[in-house]
């Protein structure tokens, strides 16, 4: 491969990156750049070879310099910078972007002592959740069973059992990891 052939290819892939990124299709982009939706098409797909010429046109029909269609493309930024959710008296912090694997989620919770009991009836549904305490104390109702659960400790159960959570004495920082469904009635509601 010639340094030439490697450019256009580089070329190629950005124009398709950027054009994805910002939704435009392949007839806005050849408008804007004025020149033949045919010839972008071709251009794309490597059935014709880039022209030095089409670059400033192509450049400011994404809004970007030529240098941008000509390197790779910036990493994305890998921090999670979503805001903090409140649900009634608790907070959560989400520690992973939407879309994890499997449809998991992470949050930082943070549950006060707010003196709550667990309802009469305690919710079911599908999925599995994971917990581990940080600081603070948290009662787990499973069923029929009643746990305290330290810092430093992890529980995981399947949601198809009864459950509920709340702070004993304090309150209590966790790590939780919840499906999409636990997700749905654990943090937002």
């Amino acid at each position: 491969m010639t340094a030439n052939e490697a450019v256009d290819a580089r070329v190629r892939r950005r124009l398709r990156e950027l054009r994805g990124e910002q939704g435009l299709t392949l007839q806005q982009v050849a408008e804007r750049a004025n020149i033949d939706v045919s010839t972008l098409s071709r251009l794309e797909s490597g059935k014709r070879r880039l022209a030095l010429d089409h670059l400033p046109g192509l450049a400011a029909a994404l809004g970007v310099k030529a240098d941008d269609l000509l390197g790779s493309a910036p990493p994305p930024d890998p921090r999670v910078r979503a805001k903090p959710l409140k649900m009634g008296a608790m907070t959560a912090w989400p520690l992973t972007s939407r879309g994890g694997a499997g449809g998991l989620q992470a949050f930082k919770l943070l549950v006060p002592f707010d003196g709550a009991e667990p309802p009469d009836e305690l919710p079911v549904h599908e999925g599995h959740d994971w917990i581990y305490v940080l600081s603070g104390r948290l009662r787990l109702v499973l069923g029929e069973k009643d746990f305290v659960i330290e810092p430093g400790e992890a529980v995981e159960f399947s949601t198809w059992t009864p459950h509920w959570f709340g702070a004993v004495d304090g309150p209590v920082e966790l790590i939780g990891i919840f499906g999409p469904q636990g997700q749905r009635l654990h943090v937002h509601g």
